[in-house]
């Protein structure tokens, strides 16, 4: 195990944040990440654990050991009439898993193409795009207990999925680590194309059969149309969660703004975050080496040398503008660290 001291986080972390980590390893397989708990837990330190560091904003050092997660792997664990069960490392890039699965005819997650990050960190944002969510797919994962250093398995119950939430951001966070998830994928595509402008550009791009691919590259050609290349710069995709109220108050908004968008669920209506930001006037406000994207005002952006309490500083004074204007609280989906 090589722990490495003084390390800069910049390379890791999707916002180009540059923050230094005191002590730092990578690690490809639980033997290994054990070891790594144990020389923490020996050093009397809590470990920071880090996947893709696509969805973390860095305020500050993190006086601590950093373990990233590299463990990988995509394998076939059993194949029923309807279904595959693919196991996959939690160190795997996401879209490369998607990808494979394309490519393999494995279908159900075609729709999440292009969303950054690692597979370990899909079913505790339980992420989601275009009708599509990991509780969808998921089947199981397995994690280790960051106490007693035994793996347990969890099904889709224990997870508690929500929006954007699991068990391990609330009663379990910081007691495990995901090491890998098994998914359930179709035989059979069940294609969602309802959502967005998949069918739109579906048509315009002259497509006559519906296949994943053909989903998936029309999913990646509208992300790439709205949402920056994080190697370009710095930024954690979306950066609020669409908030839900209820229906009565969008009823009164509406009176207001007729040209509120809402989308009713069993709790409400859902806002978008992004029309909500934008009516407040900070689309494509820059401010130094930070700002909100030109394009999709949902995205919060380092244009290069921009500190993360900056970025901080700026998603506040956001959330509080919606606030004043509609009397809507919107929350940060990326973890401030």
């Amino acid at each position: 195990m090589n722990i490495q001291e003084n390390i800069s986080l910049k390379a890791y972390n999707t916002f180009g944040i540059a923050k230094n980590a005191r002590f730092f390893v990578s690690v490809k397989s639980v033997n290994e990440l054990k070891e790594a708990l144990e020389w923490a837990k020996h050093q009397k330190i809590n470990p920071l654990i880090l996947g893709g560091g696509s969805n973390i904003l860095l305020t500050q050092n993190q006086e601590t050991l950093v373990i990233k997660i590299e463990i990988q792997g995509i394998n076939l664990v059993l194949e029923e009439e309807e279904f595959y069960f693919v196991e996959v490392g939690a160190g795997v890039n996401w879209h490369q898993f998607v990808l494979t699965s394309i490519a393999n005819g494995w279908g159900g997650i075609e729709n999440l193409s292009l969303i950054p990050g690692t597979v370990g960190a899909s079913p505790m944002q339980n992420i989601g795009a275009y009708g599509v969510e990991i509780k969808d797919v998921f089947y199981s994962l397995k994690a280790l207990n960051r106490e007693s250093l035994k793996i347990r398995e969890f099904n889709a119950e224990e997870c508690r999925f929500g929006y954007r939430e699991s068990v391990f951001k609330h009663e379990l966070k910081d007691k495990y680590v995901i090491c890998s998830v098994i998914f359930r994928l179709c035989k059979v595509p069940k294609f969602h194309i309802e959502y967005g402008a998949i069918k739109e550009t579906l048509e315009a791009s002259g497509v006559k059969e519906l296949t994943l691919k053909a989903i998936s590259d029309a999913v990646i050609q509208i992300r790439q149309s709205k949402l920056p290349d994080p190697k370009k710069i710095g930024n954690s995709g979306s950066f609020f969660k669409n908030p839900t109220i209820p229906e009565e108050h969008f009823k009164n908004l509406r009176s207001e703004h007729a040209s509120i968008p809402g989308f009713p669920n069993t709790e409400g209506v859902k806002v978008p975050a992004a029309w909500l930001i934008e009516q407040c006037g900070w689309k494509g406000k820059r401010f130094g080496e930070i700002g909100v994207h030109a394009d999709q005002p949902l995205v919060l952006v380092n244009y290069g040398d921009g500190d993360g309490n900056e970025i901080k500083e700026l998603a506040v004074k956001i959330q509080q503008s919606v606030f004043e204007k509609f009397g809507i609280d919107i929350h940060p989906e990326v973890n401030f660290l």
